[in-house]
């Protein structure tokens, strides 16, 4: 409850602070068209994580509307397709992705279309329908669209990649906030939290924020182990199950 206090306290006093710099007649007000920041730079996953929610907010310099988009770090992401041979099911033909973002959120003050042209909107990849997914030289296989489609269809599954829209609100004419979601299976790594203001369809003004998801405390331990020495790891394992499944037999046989 007091980190949550902590965090209203401090977004509402960069927000003033925010507001006083548009509102003054600097050259570095008017350098910089949108102004934005986050309640919190670091998400710390501990045991029990249940999610998670960051306010991004910020001034314009005028009017305009503002998307804000959120990737997770990229990687590598291999989309299968299943067939069914003699009766069983095996792995078939199969799309590689590069640069997939593990995490993709978008907020705005209208609907996508309204924001600007397509062109616009697909050059700065804002929105599912403009995300580009690189296979590696394959787009103009004819099943590109099939597995493309795939991949964003299991990235909303596990609430990765949201299928709607969030809502930037606008208090008064410059000052604007949203509210961030992020599910308990949020991937680790630094993320990017991109701000862009509209005017007449073209981007005025655009700033990027970093935002860090971590784990923390013996979960973070546990991760690190598994991942620096996973034979090690992968032994200890092993040797815990036989060790469970050996206790497990004398006490039934004690029973």
């Amino acid at each position: 409850m007091a980190a949550r206090l902590h965090s209203a306290a401090r977004a509402m006093l960069v927000l003033l602070a925010i507001a006083a710099g548009a509102l003054a007649p600097s050259t570095v007000s008017r350098a910089d068209p949108v102004v934005a920041d986050l309640s919190s730079h670091l998400i710390a996953i501990t045991t029990g994580f249940t999610g998670a929610n960051v306010l991004v907010f910020g001034a314009t310099d005028g009017e305009g509307d503002i998307a804000v988009i959120v990737r997770g770090p990229e990687r590598e992401e291999i989309v299968r397709r299943k067939e069914r041979m003699a009766g069983i099911w095996i792995h078939g033909a199969s799309f590689r992705f590069r640069r997939v973002p593990s995490f993709y959120a978008v907020a705005t003050t209208k609907p996508i279309p309204e924001l600007a042209a397509p062109q616009v909107l697909q050059r700065h990849q804002i929105g599912l329908d403009n995300l580009r997914l690189d296979a590696s030289g394959r787009e103009a296989d004819p099943a590109y669209k099939e597995f493309a489609s795939s991949l964003l269809r299991l990235k909303q599954e596990d609430q990765l990649f949201s299928n709607r829209t969030e809502k930037v609100q606008f208090l008064g004419n410059q000052l604007f906030r949203a509210s961030l979601s992020f599910p308990a299976n949020v991937p680790v790594g630094t993320y990017q939290v991109e701000v862009f203001l509209f005017r007449n369809g073209e981007v005025a003004g655009a700033q990027t924020v970093p935002l860090v998801i971590s784990k923390i405390g013996l979960g973070a331990d546990i991760y690190m182990f598994a991942h620096r020495d996973a034979p090690i790891y992968g032994l200890i394992a092993v040797l815990m199950a036989l060790v469970a499944g050996s206790s497990a037999a004398f006490l039934f046989r004690k029973v």
